[in-house]
């Protein structure tokens, strides 16, 4: 597997000189066919879906001030069935995506129905009597150091506000499911009661998630030559990303190590071992988008995932998925007449694409931006791989493991939650599936 010191890319630069001069509105021309946007921002659900009306709405401040910035959130709050107020809460946090929660959508998102009988999540549980408690950020991609004091807050109104003693259930979606874990061991290092019973991640990316390095590359290449405010490279330069991605790069331009690049990604993790890891008193739970048994999707590496040109050839884009390890693989390359062309290789790093996991259609998004054609086996790659989203025991960085194992023939002690279950196929990533739900509600019925 790649380590962080093998794992790397390359740019090859092919520039004219700076002197030449760039022909009159050409930098006008490029900007005018590159996606507008942040890439990798999912949309909001439709705003045609059932949404409930919440019975109270929190405004959340930090508990805690991370790096002199005091985070900010919203709490919409659900009673359960038979209930005029908080008894047996469950604390959902909202996950990795720009700006500010969308609410409504997070609901729409998490009690969309699903086969075979059109079941809701979020209604089965209220039905049971457990209140819900969406949890939103102000800002999703900042740091999760600042947006866990946003949870330790709402964790806090929860004890305040519940009736009797029912222990708290807590955790999050994607990145919610980081940010209620620091959250709840930063809890227990402060020696704060949390009253939490079960933590429940949806597949959070606990050892870390993977964005294609060419398609990183790209987001630089198009905020560069079409600046906007917020820029297509605004998600994946954010502290969020940092965090969360294995492997990161920090411009178009970029050659050097990529597994855990960032620096904000390494204090994250030491973060992390400072209060525990994970929280100690809650029961863990955790449910993974990926399959179990280390079947993958059939996305095989090193492949041409799209080719995009526009203005006669004068700009265009070769995205490759990625190689098979190796040294000096071409994953792709861009070009701007007469600003920019490059072309991209990477060393060590693992097939992610397609190995078993939640998954993002990060290529398919960047595709349509740039209307490039696409084969749909193309669209959707690995977004946080089964073997992370179930915590198997492995150094986050160096990532000695293999993306393919059967976790079925795995003992229990292998993963750092107390109990888990992966989905029976490998589906988009946070997507509410009936293996996963009906686990989750048998979990919590106990």
């Amino acid at each position: 597997m790649a380590t962080q010191g093998a794992a790397r890319i390359d740019v090859e630069l092919a520039l004219r000189q700076e002197s030449d001069p760039v022909p009159t509105g050409r930098a006008e021309q490029i900007a005018a066919v590159l996606p507008k946007g942040v890439l990798f921002a999912t949309p909001a659900p439709p705003p045609a879906g059932e949404t409930r009306v919440p019975q109270a709405e929190w405004t959340l401040t930090s508990a805690w001030p991370y790096q002199g910035r005091t985070a900010t959130g919203t709490a919409a709050v659900y009673y359960g069935a038979g209930h005029d107020r908080l008894v047996r809460p469950l604390i959902l946090a909202d996950g990795f995506n720009h700006g500010p929660s969308d609410m409504r959508g997070l609901w729409r998102h998490l009690n969309a129905p699903y086969p075979p009988h059109q079941h809701r999540l979020l209604d089965q549980l209220l039905a049971q009597g457990i209140d819900v408690v969406l949890l939103g950020f102000g800002a999703r991609h900042i740091h999760i150091q600042a947006n866990a004091g946003v949870a330790a807050t709402c964790i806090r109104r929860a004890i305040s506000e519940r009736s009797g003693d029912a222990p708290l259930i807590v955790g999050g979606l994607s990145m919610g499911g980081l940010v209620t874990r620091y959250a709840l061991a930063e809890m227990e290092n402060r020696r704060e009661d949390h009253q939490t019973m079960t933590y429940l991640s949806y597949d959070a990316p606990h050892n870390g998630a993977w964005i294609p390095l060419i398609l990183q590359q790209l987001a630089y290449f198009s905020a560069r030559l079409s600046p906007a405010d917020p820029g297509q490279d605004d998600l994946i330069r954010s502290p969020a990303a940092q965090q969360l991605l294995w492997a990161w790069v920090e411009s178009g331009r970029y050659s050097g190590p990529v597994a855990t690049a960032s620096p904000l990604r390494t204090e994250f993790l030491e973060d992390l071992r400072r209060v525990g890891w994970f929280p100690v008193r809650p029961r863990k739970l955790g449910v993974s988008n990926g399959a179990a048994d280390g079947t993958g999707r059939n996305v095989p590496p090193d492949e041409p995932a799209f080719e995009w040109s526009a203005l006669g050839g004068l700009v265009g884009a070769t995205v490759r998925t990625q190689p098979d390890r190796g040294t000096n693989r071409h994953v792709g390359g861009m070009r701007a007449v007469p600003m920019w062309a490059s072309k991209s290789y990477t060393s060590d790093v693992a097939p992610f694409d397609g190995a078993p996991g939640g998954t993002l259609p990060s290529y398919g998004m960047v595709a349509d931006g740039l209307g490039a054609p696409i084969a749909s086996r193309y669209r959707s790659a690995c977004f946080v791989p089964s073997v992370s989203a179930v915590a198997l025991q492995y150094d986050p960085v160096e990532w000695t493991v293999d993306l393919y194992t059967d976790i079925t023939s795995l003992s229990p002690e292998h993963s750092q939650l107390d109990d888990f279950q992966c989905d029976s196929q490998n589906s988009e990533h946070g997507q509410v599936t009936g293996t996963l739900a009906e686990w989750i509600l048998g979990q919590l019925g106990k």
